[in-house]
């Protein structure tokens, strides 16, 4: 990677850095001041967020016209339904296989590290709430949210998974209708170029986002609140080492000595979505490296969407890791039958979390009760979630980077990838360029 694409790289690893150091050295200056100084850092933490806050929904703005002109032009170029079948169900091939592997890897390592072990935390009282909604868990609203009552709605409220099917419906139709929806097609294959642009001047932005996202993490927070439970975030973050090391291994088996190439491309979008802790920011980045990796858009754009609802393989290891500790921490046994039991139950009940805000304590938090572990368990780990979301994040980047690289594989789709030289701002519409590109669908 060289040019502006590397500089922005290399920016954002030195505002992570430089809004690490701040944060540190924020909370330590106000640690001796007590309420005082914990008031003045909340304060500090508020005026610190805007620009993160500002930045994220910069993101959300580009979120829906680029998910949707990109699989509606995607699936229209498909050719019909056959092919929209076969890759939609080697995706969710994928996805399952993934999933389950995700889930596995979480509850042998926990059983292995046995984080929780020793802590002989007291039982809390029946009564006390977890504090997480549990409003978004719902498998019956699940299978009827899915179904978009209004595009309109489902593109202001930035819902991928009804994004998803309503773009199906329109891709479909369009190519069905043939010569007709041309002019149609020509003026989506527009608008993808134009928010790909879009992109390139809000990525701009990231490292002034990360700089005080990290900043006010570390400032409000503190470098403790992670010593506290630093063996549990230790032993997480090797299962999410481990799961890296099982999907690009897997990765290696089908795509071959070119997931060397992939890594590489993915280097920038897994480093923002690490930084931000936000899938929404990294999604314009991973398209535009897996279409520079070969995938052709067509695919990407249609396995990517579909990975954010199925296939956040980090989020899945995290579910099982976090459950058993929170029932090692209080000393509850669980036999191997009742955490395989608990196993498949998270693999059903995490499908359906789409849209759901901290979706992963969610479903922890429902799963919990089921096996007699209190629910005001998650408290224990609520303090650190955002350190270990930020994992999660960019393990979920990398498993539906990896889904669309196999998937196109598959397809025998997978195309040379582009030169190394890498503009972060897209080329403008119109400009030439070799091979099958987002410009070119």
């Amino acid at each position: 990677m060289t040019g502006l694409g590397k500089r922005l790289t290399w920016w954002i690893i030195g505002a992570l850095v430089a809004g690490g150091l701040l944060g540190w050295g924020l909370n330590v200056a106000y640690a001796d001041q007590g309420a005082a100084g914990a008031e003045s850092l909340e304060r500090l933490g508020y005026w610190f967020d805007i620009p993160t806050q500002m930045f994220l929904h910069l993101i959300k703005m580009i979120i829906a016209p680029l998910v949707v002109s990109t699989l509606v032009v995607g699936i229209a170029h498909m050719g019909g339904t056959g092919a929209i079948g076969r890759v939609g169900l080697r995706a969710f091939a994928w996805f399952v296989g993934a999933s389950l592997v995700s889930l596995t890897l979480g509850l042998i390592l926990v059983n292995l590290l046995q984080p929780g072990v020793g802590l002989d935390l007291p039982l809390p009282p029946v009564t006390q709430a977890s504090g997480v909604d549990r409003s978004g868990f719902d498998a019956a609203k699940f299978f009827t949210h899915i179904i978009p009552t209004s595009a309109i709605d489902a593109m202001a409220t930035n819902d991928i998974l009804q994004l998803v099917i309503f773009s199906l419906f329109f891709g479909v139709a369009m190519a069905a209708i043939g010569e007709k929806a041309k002019p149609l097609l020509s003026g989506l294959e527009a608008l993808v170029s134009v928010m790909l642009t879009v992109t390139g001047y809000v990525m701009l932005f990231a490292p002034v986002a990360v700089f005080f996202a990290v900043a006010r993490t570390l400032a409000t927070r503190g470098v403790g609140v992670v010593g506290d439970l630093a063996y549990f975030m230790g032993s997480f973050y090797i299962g999410l080492a481990a799961l890296w090391a099982v999907l690009l291994g897997a990765c290696f088996l089908v795509v071959g000595p070119r997931t060397r190439e992939l890594i590489r491309y993915l280097r920038d979008p897994v480093l923002l979505g690490f930084s931000t802790a936000s899938s929404e920011a990294a999604y314009p980045r991973t398209l535009e490296a897996l279409d520079r990796f070969g995938v052709p858009p067509r695919i990407a754009s249609f396995v990517l969407p579909l990975g954010y609802s199925f296939n956040l393989d980090g989020s899945m290891t995290y579910m099982t890791f976090a459950s058993i500790f929170i029932a090692q921490a209080y000393g509850i046994h669980l036999d191997w039958g009742t955490m395989i039991t608990m196993l498949l139950m998270l693999m059903i009940t995490s499908k359906g979390i789409a849209g759901v805000p901290r979706a992963s304590l969610v479903v922890i938090t429902g799963t919990l009760s089921h096996f007699n572990i209190p629910e005001a368990g998650i408290l224990l780990i609520l303090a650190v979630d955002h350190f270990l979301d930020m994992g999660r994040t960019a393990t979920n980047v990398i498993g539906n980077a990896v889904a669309a690289a196999v998937v196109a594989r598959w397809e025998g789709q997978l195309n040379r990838p582009e030169p190394a030289a890498i503009p972060v701002t897209p080329v403008p519409a119109g400009a030439p360029q070799d091979g099958d590109t987002l410009h070119q669908l």
